[in-house]
C-alpha cells in the first residue's frame, strides 16, 4: 500500500528537486499542489499523510496551511521545505505543528533521517 504525499511548492522546478530526493524504494502516491489551497484540498481528499510545504506561494502561504490544520485540528506530518532558513521562520513553523524544517535545496541526506525519525520510511 503506497502512503500518500502532498508536495506543495509553486516552483515546478523545486517540485522536481525534492521528488527527486525522495527514497527511490519508498512506496508513495505523490500529488503535487502549486499553492496552499490546492494542498489543503488534497489533505482534505485523503491525499496527504506526510505534507511537504513551501512556505511562499501565492493564494495561501505555508504559514496559513499550516494555521488552517492546526485550527481546524487536521493530523498529517508537515515537513516545510523552504529557502527562507532564518531562525524565527524555523521556530514559527514548529509552533504551528510542522515536525521538521529542510532548507532548499532538498537532498536525499537531509530527507532521510526525517522520514526515518517519525516511522515514515524504514
Amino acid at each position: 500500500m503506497s502512503l500518500p504525499i502532498v508536495i506543495a511548492d509553486d516552483s515546478l522546478l523545486a517540485r522536481k528537486v525534492l521528488t527527486k530526493a525522495l527514497p527511490e524504494d519508498w512506496k508513495v502516491d505523490i500529488t503535487y499542489a502549486s499553492n496552499g489551497r490546492e494542498a489543503l484540498d488534497h489533505y482534505r481528499k485523503g491525499r496527504a499523510s506526510v505534507m511537504f510545504l513551501d512556505l511562499t506561494m501565492p493564494d495561501m502561504t505555508g504559514y496559513q496551511v499550516l494555521e488552517a490544520l492546526q485550527h481546524e485540528d487536521l493530523n498529517t506530518f508537515v515537513i516545510v521545505v523552504s529557502a527562507d532558513i532564518q531562525p524565527m521562520a524555523r521556530e514559527r513553523v514548529r509552533t504551528l505543528g510542522a515536525i521538521a524544517f529542510i532548507a532548499k535545496p532538498v537532498t536525499p541526506e537531509a530527507l532521510r533521517p526525517i522520514l526515518k525519525e517519525y516511522g515514515l520510511y524504514v
